[in-house]
C-alpha cells in the first residue's frame, strides 16, 4: 500500500520558514517524479516538483526564489524548504508522486497523495 505522509506544517509569523518533509512507502520511490501542491479555500496550486531523479525542478513563478524542493532517494522523503513565508503562503500543503514523471504542474498527472499538512502564516 503506498503512503506519503507530509509533516512540517505548523504556524509561522510572516518573514519565518518552514521545512515540510513527505515521506513515502509501499512504491519504488526513485521511480517517481515528486510535487508539492497547496490548497487554501477556493484556490488550489501547483507550489514546486522534482524529477524521480532529482536533476530538474520546477516552481510556480510566483514562489521561486523562496521556496527549494529536494528530495533524498536513499531516506524516500521529498522536501520543501519555505523561506520569506506570506499570508497568502496560508494553504494545506500535499505532496503527491508521480511514476516515471518528470515533474508535472498538472495536479492530474500525479498518482498518489498525501493527506497534507497545513501551513498557517500570520501577519
Amino acid at each position: 500500500q503506498v503512503q506519503l505522509v507530509e509533516s512540517g506544517g505548523g504556524t509561522v509569523q510572516a518573514g519565518g520558514s518552514l521545512r515540510l518533509s513527505c515521506a513515502a512507502s509501499g512504491l519504488t520511490f526513485s521511480h517517481y517524479a515528486m510535487g508539492w501542491f497547496r490548497q487554501a479555500p477556493g484556490k488550489e496550486e501547483f507550489v514546486a516538483s522534482i524529477s524521480f531523479s532529482g536533476g530538474s525542478t520546477y516552481y510556480a513563478d510566483s514562489l521561486k526564489g523562496r521556496f527549494t524542493i529536494s528530495r533524498d532517494n536513499a531516506k524516500r522523503t521529498v522536501s520543501l524548504q519555505m523561506n520569506s513565508l506570506k499570508p497568502e503562503d496560508t494553504a494545506v500543503y500535499y505532496c503527491a508522486a508521480d511514476r516515471y514523471g518528470l515533474g508535472s504542474e498538472r495536479s492530474n498527472d500525479y498518482d498518489y497523495w498525501g493527506q497534507g499538512t497545513q501551513v498557517t502564516v500570520s501577519s
